[in-house]
């Protein structure tokens, strides 16, 4: 397991993350106190709620930054364990199912997250795609159940896609050789930052301004007026930790801004899945905010195209190419 040394810049992303905690807390206090309506009196439960669900949660993810990568790359499993579940538990399964998704949660996913540790970058790249694939379509077949065949099988390749492969590549910045990066777990911290912030900023510009909905039979929820007013102000966020990437200032800004708009259609793409299967949300593990996968719906779709748009411009002959532009 390799240890990872928190410096002072780290140290002050910490504090700072505690203080708008307490703050929040103590405003949820408050709040909770001076509410009068019965309306009010919900919105402040609610909100108490996500911010007890935030200490616990920022909480987890500084301690596996304390005790190394191997800690991540186990918090990152549980992570794809649960999203998977709460997926696969929508979909209707049959009896054959049950030998396919055994070798889903049990194989699949720890050799997944395995390879990241090992820093096995070829394989960790087909592993899924590729062999994963095919052993869903050939376990599923040998079952004998053809009843729904490609609908069922075809359910089960695209959970282990999203809730394993696509969300791995989170942990698997750690894998890169970036230029000017030396400790890519800041890597980490900074794409979970700007997603994580943007889900919330979204939210709270949304609420009050937002008028004009996107999607109103996808995600009702969603605004034009939270998306530009959340996406600029998680964009901004991304610019003041450039200093954990090897961007510039304005590098770092515009690299927030493409996060947060292939997170944004992240949160679209599960909001339909929900809708489909006509639930508001994927479960009930995290108070205040759903289920896992409705905590990670946008990190799945950003990850990869974080960790590829590194991979292609800054690693190897092509960062040279990338450097005077970012």
């Amino acid at each position: 397991m390799i240890a990872i040394v928190i410096d002072r810049v780290t140290w002050g992303l910490i504090i700072a993350m505690a203080g708008v905690l307490i703050v929040a807390t103590a405003i949820g206090i408050g709040l909770k106190f001076s509410a009068k309506s019965d309306e009010f009196r919900r919105t402040v439960v609610n909100l108490n709620a996500r911010i007890r669900a935030w200490w616990v949660m920022v909480g987890i993810f500084v301690a596996a930054l304390f005790l190394g990568n191997g800690a991540i790359c186990v918090m990152f499993a549980l992570m794809s364990f649960l999203a998977l579940r709460e997926l696969l538990t929508l979909t209707p399964t049959r009896l054959g199912d049950h030998h396919t998704l055994f070798w889903a949660f049990f194989v699949y996913v720890p050799i997944q997250y395995y390879v990241v540790y090992i820093r096995w970058e070829g394989f960790f790249m087909i592993f899924i795609p590729v062999y994963g694939f095919l052993f869903v379509a050939i376990r599923s077949t040998l079952t004998g159940e053809v009843t729904r065949y490609l609908e069922r099988t075809a359910k089960v390749t695209w959970g282990v896609m999203v809730c394993v492969y696509l969300l791995s590549h989170a942990p698997a910045l750690l894998i890169l050789d970036v230029k000017g990066q030396r400790e890519n777990w800041k890597l980490l911290v900074f794409l979970i930052m700007v997603v994580q912030m943007s889900d919330v900023l979204q939210y709270v510009w949304g609420k009050p301004l937002g008028r004009h909905k996107i999607a109103p039979h996808v995600s009702p929820g969603k605004t034009w007026e939270g998306f530009i007013g959340g996406g600029v102000s998680a964009a901004f966020v991304g610019m003041a930790l450039w200093r954990f990437t090897p961007f510039t200032p304005w590098g770092a800004m515009g690299m927030a801004a493409v996060i947060v708009v292939v997170g944004f259609f992240g949160g679209i793409v599960m909001s339909a899945v929900k809708r489909d299967a006509g639930v508001k949300d994927f479960g009930h593990l995290i108070e205040g905010h759903g289920g896992m996968l409705d905590r990670v719906d946008s990190l799945t779709f950003a990850a990869p195209v974080f960790f590829h748009v590194l991979r292609w411009w800054f690693t190897g002959e092509n960062a040279k190419h990338a450097w005077g532009w970012w």
